[in-house]
């Protein structure tokens, strides 16, 4: 990896173990930056790449899974926790809650090293499903409301007959914007615009054709 294709984010309150994983991470080829604190990273404004949150449980002024909970719906970097104090609620909450790893002190320096390179697996892809879901509501948004209209009918697998009688218009315009909705949202087939269609959440209509 280059230095400016990932960061690293280790939040814990302890100096030594900040620098020990600030040298671990180094000696990988990992580009990391390093809070004492949950209020010092969440101050910290964060860059557009991929990335891991290290996090300790017990930080001096928050509690790592708190603050898991606080970062939820944010689209935050996949958290990678570590603590001297493990206990098995705790590693259930976080590990539902999203974490990749929840490693007790002291970990080998193979585990946590697997567990960054997992994180960064995990944000690549769930960075490029949000670019991806940008796009299709940029090609949504690009529709008339008619075609709006027509979006569903099609993805629902109304014959254009069908879903021009449902819309009170003549089958050959009921074609017309069939094609333009194709074309716009970049469509190849009808089966890629049912994909498209169910990534962004548009119900199908009743009376589908079987």
């Amino acid at each position: 990896m280059t230095m400016a294709s990932h960061i690293v984010f280790v939040v814990d309150d302890d100096f030594r173990v900040r620098e020990a994983v600030l040298e671990l991470l180094a000696s990988a080829g990992f580009n990391a930056i390093a809070f004492e604190s949950g209020a010092e990273y969440l101050a910290f404004e964060q860059p557009e790449l991929p990335s891991c949150l290290i996090l300790d449980v017990e930080l001096n002024d928050m509690n790592g899974i708190d603050l898991q909970r606080q970062i939820a719906d944010d689209c935050h970097p996949p958290i990678v926790f570590i603590t001297g104090h493990g206990d098995i609620p705790s590693t259930v909450r976080a590990m539902k809650a999203g974490a990749v790893d929840f490693l007790t002190k002291p970990f080998s320096q193979q585990q946590l090293l697997k567990a960054v390179e997992t994180s960064f697996e995990q944000d690549r892809k769930a960075r490029s499903e949000r670019a991806e879901l940008k796009q299709l509501r940029q090609r949504l948004a690009s529709l008339t409301p008619r075609e709006r209209e027509v979006l569903p009918l099609v993805i629902s697998g109304l014959l254009n007959k069908q879903a021009a009688a449902q819309l009170g218009i003549s089958e050959i315009t009921l074609q017309i914007h069939r094609s333009k909705v194709m074309q716009k949202m970049a469509a190849q087939s009808l089966a890629e615009l049912v994909r498209m269609a169910t990534k962004l959440e548009i119900p199908l209509t009743a009376g589908r054709h079987s």
